[in-house]
């Protein structure tokens, strides 16, 4: 049997997708696993990719070489390629397909539930644990609700007069990745103004105090065989007066995230490597985490905050 690596789809994260399941691809050869890529296009189409593809075969859409996929459901489901012998469509032998997906469908639960009907297997969390996870103003409130420390969150429409904490605000999406139509803004006429400009706010908009001396800290957590956690690291931004760790920070590279800047491990304050690590335990059984997941939390030398996963 074989072992999937399906990456891309409909999101607007779509070309770090495709990195990180690259990565896993070329990786899970190296190592001789039989493997194969599964790319999900921008449209929504399926199609099997080799092993020796490489990034800028991406450039110009779906890759010269590819193989038509369609995803079924059913007793009978799973991942058939067209095109076989006799006209008879043929099923991939998966025995299970790691996720490299990004933002959008792939993350939310969509792209799980699908694979659940159609009876594969997959690495990362379930229906329940992705969606909640791609909902920021839920995420908190379990976290808050798990006794964590968190800072002020509210679901905002712009029909409120006053918001109950003063500016500068940090206006976030919903439901979406970490950086994605992040903004932040100094009042809350200019909040109200974005919220009606901004297209990535308009499926919900969470608001929150912004919080200038609170940096990003980040941990990676594993959990199987049993929980396992990484050393702590401190994202940097590539420009200095950045108000904000975003996308370009965290994935403009050649290699996505492996080349971003850090501090690895992060120099912390006394005994919040602990709280950390006590806050991502009560979260994997609280949050449904499971597989390989990373958990963003915003600290200063006095305070530490969970953000996001």
């Amino acid at each position: 049997m074989s072992v999937g690596v399906l990456f891309g789809g409909p999101s607007p994260e779509h070309d770090i997708s495709i990195l990180t399941g690259l990565q896993a691809l070329h990786e899970l050869a190296r190592r001789g696993h039989d493997v194969i890529g599964i790319y999900w296009t921008k449209s929504g189409e399926w199609c099997s990719v080799g092993t020796g593809v490489e990034a800028e075969a991406f450039s110009e859409g779906v890759p010269k070489g590819t193989t038509p996929l369609t995803l079924r459901v059913g007793e009978e489901g799973g991942f058939y390629s067209s095109g076989a012998r006799l006209g008879r469509d043929r099923r991939l032998d998966l025995e299970a397909v790691v996720l490299a997906t990004h933002g959008g469908p792939g993350e939310d639960g969509t792209l799980q539930g699908a694979l659940d009907l159609a009876g594969i297997a997959y690495s990362g969390p379930d229906v329940a644990g992705a969606s909640l996870g791609m909902d920021k103003w839920a995420f908190a409130s379990v976290a808050k609700n798990l006794g964590l420390p968190t800072l002020a969150r509210v679901l905002w429409r712009g029909d409120d007069s006053e918001l109950p904490f003063e500016g500068p605000y940090i206006l976030k999406p919903r439901f979406g990745g970490s950086s994605i139509g992040i903004d932040v803004v100094a009042d809350l006429a200019t909040a109200k103004a974005r919220l009606a400009s901004n297209p990535h706010l308009a499926r919900g908009c969470v608001v929150e105090p912004f919080r200038a001396d609170l940096a990003d800290v980040q941990i990676a957590v594993r959990t199987y065989p049993h929980v396992q956690l990484s050393a702590i690291e401190r994202p940097l931004r590539r420009q200095r007066d950045a108000e904000i760790l975003n996308y370009r920070d965290k994935y403009v590279g050649g290699d996505g995230m492996v080349s971003a800047p850090r501090e690895l491990p992060a120099v912390l304050a006394s005994g919040q490597a602990q709280v950390i690590a006590a806050c991502v335990r009560t979260l994997v059984e609280g949050a449904s985490i499971r597989g390989v997941a990373r958990l963003d939390f915003l600290a200063n030398d006095n305070e530490i905050y969970v953000n996001e996963v």
